[in-house]
C-alpha cells in the first residue's frame, strides 16, 4: 500500500469515475484502475462497485476513505514541517470564513501571504460560524473568521477577538422606512423579514435581541449567502439585520440604524493541534501570534 494508490481511491471517491479521477491525477485510466485493482488484493477487498453506468464506494471503500484522507493529511504536514525546520513553508492552508466577515480583509491578507509563501496551496471555505468551528477542531480548516452574538465564545480552539459591530437594519431604497434615521426593534418586528438559517450563529443574535425584547417576527426567507440575502432585500421581499461593517459593499439597499440592536462579536480561531507552519505564518501575516489562549 503506498500514498499514490491512496490518492487514487479517494479522486474515484469523489469524481465517482474512473475516468475523471484519471485527469485529475493526470495519469492514464488504465494505469489508475491497475494500482486500484492492486490495492484491492492487498487488502482482500473490493473497494468500489462498478457498473457501465456508475462507480460507487463498497462498505469497505466506505471504511478505507477517512483513513486514506487521515494518512495523506499526515503525509502532507510531515513534508511540510520539514520544510519549515530548513527555513521553507509549504504544504496547504485551508482558511474557513462567514460570508459577512468585515473585521479582516481576507483577499488582502492572502494575497501577502500569497507573495511570501507562493509554495503553499491555499483553500478557502465558506460556511457558518459553528460549521467553521466544528471543522477547525477535526482539522479539516486551520485557521477560521467567523461571527457570534455576544452571548457565546468559540469553545474548545485557540481565538482572537478581532471586532464587535451593531447590526443595522438593511431595507429597499424604496421601503417606507428608507428616510428613517433610526428605528427599534418593536417597529421592525411588524415587518417580513430575509435572514439566515435557523439555528446558524448568524441568525442567533437577532432571534436573541427579538426575544429578549418579548418580541416577534416573521422570517419569511432562509438564505444562506448573505449577497443574495441582500438582493432579496433590494427587491422589497422583506427587511434584514446585517453587521454595520459589512454593509457598506452592498448595492441596491439602504441602512437604518437600530437603537437596539444586537452585537456581535468577530473572531478569529485556530487549533494548536491542526496548526500546520503554513496556518502559523498566515496568522503572523495578520500580527496574530499563534500563542496559547483558547476561550
Amino acid at each position: 500500500m503506498d500514498l499514490q494508490q491512496m490518492r487514487y481511491v479517494i479522486a474515484v471517491a469523489e469524481t465517482n469515475s474512473f475516468t475523471r479521477a484519471a485527469e485529475r491525477c493526470l495519469v492514464v485510466q488504465s494505469a489508475l484502475s491497475h494500482q486500484i485493482a492492486r490495492l484491492e488484493r492487498e487488502l482482500g477487498a473490493r473497494l468500489f462497485e462498478r457498473t457501465s453506468r456508475r462507480v460507487r464506494l463498497t462498505p469497505a471503500g466506505a471504511a478505507f476513505l477517512p483513513a486514506a484522507r487521515q494518512c495523506l493529511d499526515a503525509a502532507e504536514r510531515a513534508a511540510a514541517e520539514v520544510a519549515a525546520a530548513v527555513g521553507e513553508v509549504r504544504g496547504r492552508l485551508a482558511v474557513g470564513l462567514i460570508p459577512t466577515v468585515a473585521a479582516v480583509d481576507i483577499p488582502g491578507a492572502l494575497r501577502d501571504f500569497r507573495r511570501q509563501y507562493p509554495h503553499v496551496r491555499i483553500s478557502l471555505r465558506v460556511g457558518a460560524s459553528d460549521e467553521l468551528v466544528e471543522q477547525v477542531k477535526e482539522g479539516a480548516i486551520e485557521v477560521a473568521f467567523l461571527g457570534l452574538p455576544t452571548t457565546a465564545r468559540p469553545h474548545g480552539v485557540d481565538s482572537r477577538e478581532l471586532a464587535r459591530d451593531r447590526l443595522v437594519a438593511a431595507v429597499a431604497l424604496d421601503h417606507p422606512l428608507a428616510q428613517e434615521t433610526a428605528v427599534d426593534l418593536r417597529r421592525l418586528s411588524t415587518e417580513v423579514f430575509v435572514d439566515l438559517p435557523a439555528d446558524t450563529a448568524g441568525r442567533a443574535q437577532s432571534d436573541q435581541a427579538f426575544s429578549a425584547a418579548g418580541l416577534s417576527r416573521d422570517v419569511a426567507f432562509e438564505v444562506t449567502n448573505a449577497d443574495y440575502l441582500a438582493r432579496l432585500v433590494g427587491q422589497g421581499l422583506g427587511i434584514a439585520l446585517l453587521p454595520s461593517a459589512y454593509v457598506p459593499q452592498l448595492t441596491g439597499i439602504t441602512t437604518i440604524e437600530v437603537t437596539d440592536a444586537p452585537a456581535r462579536v468577530e473572531y478569529v480561531i485556530w487549533s494548536r493541534a491542526s496548526l500546520t507552519p503554513a496556518a502559523t505564518a498566515f496568522l503572523a501575516v495578520l500580527d496574530i501570534p499563534a500563542m496559547p489562549g483558547a476561550e
